[in-house]
């Protein structure tokens, strides 16, 4: 009796949960007018939008995988004095609420020291579109240097000194063994990226600015037009940002899928 207890506690808490999402998804999908929805989606603001969504999100995600690849690997197999403080100042972005990381990405490319030195080169970050890959690129990051970690320390090291002691030197074992093991994990952690690329909003409107047709990324359009108060566009975004981190999830999950095989 307590066994059906417990085990119908948990089935009820997941069900009403699971079917609160899909009705919360479905009802996105399912409440605007379908000629609308056409309409906004190849207008000229939507379709700049996504290119720019796109190109932002695909280049933040190369470099989050370079750090998260790099950052992950010395707190795995790395032991020095202030390690746990550099994993709390990793995982330190995932606490902040978004707009709280922009403003402090906005103090330190808007002002100080750093600003002063880019400017005396002619660069000038704050909102302008290179801001938007520096605000995705610290967003994701955090999430994917988490699966990175956690895949590099689920390897066993000794792969590696084997290979050392066949002849390879440290970054060849790290290249030839670590990493293909590691493919799996990498993988996940890119599917993670891309999606906090696409859905990043509080970062880019504060350090990249919400200008429309510049700085307009799917988040801004959506944020933008449901100010304008035109619904059909506010949701037109929303649904192509489930459209793209859906089929994002689904390539990544096949291709996963071909490695591991």
């Amino acid at each position: 009796m307590k066994t059906r207890i417990f085990r119908g506690s948990f089935a009820a808490v997941t069900t009403l949960f699971s079917a609160m999402l899909l009705w919360a998804v479905l009802s996105l999908v399912f409440m605007p007018r379908w000629e609308e929805v056409v309409q906004s989606a190849f207008s000229e603001e939507m379709i700049y939008s996504i290119r720019l969504s796109l190109l932002t999100s695909l280049i933040s995600v190369a470099i989050v995988m370079v750090l998260a690849v790099c950052i992950g690997y010395v707190l795995a197999r790395f032991t020095f004095p202030g390690h746990h403080v550099l994993r709390t100042l990793v995982d330190l972005p995932m606490a902040f609420p978004e707009l709280v990381l922009g403003l402090c990405l906005l103090l330190l490319f808007g002002h100080g020291i750093l600003s002063q030195w880019l400017k005396g080169f002619g660069i000038n970050i704050v909102f302008s579109q290179a801001a938007i890959v520096i605000a995705q690129v610290f967003t994701a990051a955090p999430y994917a240097i988490r699966v990175s970690y956690a895949t590099f320390r689920g390897i066993n090291p000794r792969y590696e000194l084997v290979a050392r002691s066949l002849g390879y030197c440290e970054f060849s074992a790290f290249w030839h063994v670590t990493l293909p093991l590691a493919k799996g994990g990498l993988f996940a952690a890119m599917v993670i990226s891309f999606a906090r690329c696409m859905g990043c909003f509080g970062t880019v409107l504060i350090l990249a600015g919400g200008t429309r047709m510049f700085t307009e990324t799917l988040p801004i359009t959506l944020y933008l037009n449901i100010s304008y108060g035109n619904l059909a566009m506010a949701m037109t975004s929303g649904i192509i940002l489930i459209a793209i981190s859906l089929g994002a999830i689904l390539v990544f999950e096949l291709l996963n899928r071909e490695v591991m095989l």
